[in-house]
């Protein structure tokens, strides 16, 4: 899957990543208008409107990027029909030959680790007949546990030729409470980068490892240490954009070639039209916003790599 994701970067110019992260407040009303005509203000109605926002959204991207991020959370805040949403929302996606990252940073250790892993990237058995769960891609993880919360993925990510993304140093403001805390002189997050790199030298694509990390655009500093540190890992850049990270950051997180990165953008694209910049398409054009708005971020991207 590293491949595929590599091939699409390529072909689309565009080491950009949109993250499906639905929030009632970034959907039109005509859209929730409808859904809740159809099915109520219930969470029936709110998962179909996030459904028909997010079709709107990739049908006006999908030629433009390589892949989208959902985030779990914003879908299970909906309960069962979220998650309904969320599986619709994935499998419309591949449909539409995007790789699909599930932002799903899951943590924990033995056979409950086994447990997330088959259920987002592998087959679960039942009786004689085995099936997907929710069937992306790649998975975000938390390797704060130990190698116990990151093998079980591991194995069926091998299984099944999927991938990874490994949380090293997130962008959020307080990640350096402990992943920069010195550890032997080093900060935590430079050991957990190396773990990275080890894992990742067993599981090889053509060029880079299946098994990425995940650094945030906003610390470019240490994403030019983690590059070094983890030179066949793919690098996924969250903290573009509605958090402050901008294209000039992200130079250090590529390779001399331009690749080794894919930068995340959420709200600053599904919720574009809600931005000054993009007013004038209206709520009713909001997926043409999103549309601009990719265009506009792959043209900052283009200009801090040189391209």
């Amino acid at each position: 899957m590293i491949n595929k994701l590599v091939e699409k970067i390529k072909k689309t110019n565009a080491p950009i990543v949109v993250g499906l992260d639905p929030m009632m407040k970034f959907i039109p009303d005509y859209i929730k208008s409808k859904a809740f005509a159809e099915f109520g203000e219930t969470l029936e109605g709110a998962a179909e409107a996030i459904w028909q926002y997010n079709k709107g959204l990739v049908d006006a991207i999908c030629d433009l990027i390589p892949a989208v991020k959902p985030q779990i959370a914003m879908y299970e805040q909906f309960g069962i029909p979220g998650l309904v949403a969320f599986k619709k929302t994935v499998d419309y996606c591949k449909s539409k030959g995007l790789v699909v990252i599930g932002d799903v940073k899951r943590g924990d250790i033995g056979s409950t680790s086994e447990a997330y892993a088959v259920g987002h990237l592998g087959k679960v058995q039942v009786g004689s007949n085995s099936f997907y769960g929710f069937d992306e891609d790649f998975v975000t993880i938390n390797p704060y546990m130990g190698a116990d919360s990151v093998l079980p993925f591991v194995k069926v990510c091998k299984e099944e030729k999927k991938g990874l993304f490994i949380l090293v140093k997130t962008s959020n403001p307080s990640s350096g409470d402990f992943q920069d805390r010195l550890i032997d002189g080093k900060p935590l997050y430079e050991h957990v980068g190396e773990k990275v790199a080890e894992w990742g030298a067993e599981h090889m694509g053509d060029s880079y490892s299946y098994i990425g990390a995940v650094v945030g655009a906003t610390y470019p500093e240490q994403g030019k240490i983690l590059r070094k540190v983890m030179p066949k890992s793919f690098i996924l850049v969250p903290g573009y954009g509605a958090q402050g990270g901008k294209g000039a950051d992200l130079v250090h997180f590529f390779d001399k070639d331009g690749l080794g990165a894919i930068v995340n953008s959420s709200r600053g694209i599904i919720a574009a039209y809600q931005q000054e910049k993009y007013a004038s398409y209206g709520d009713t054009g909001y997926a043409d916003a999103a549309r601009a708005a990719v265009l506009d971020m792959r043209e900052d991207i283009a200009g801090a790599l040189g391209k």
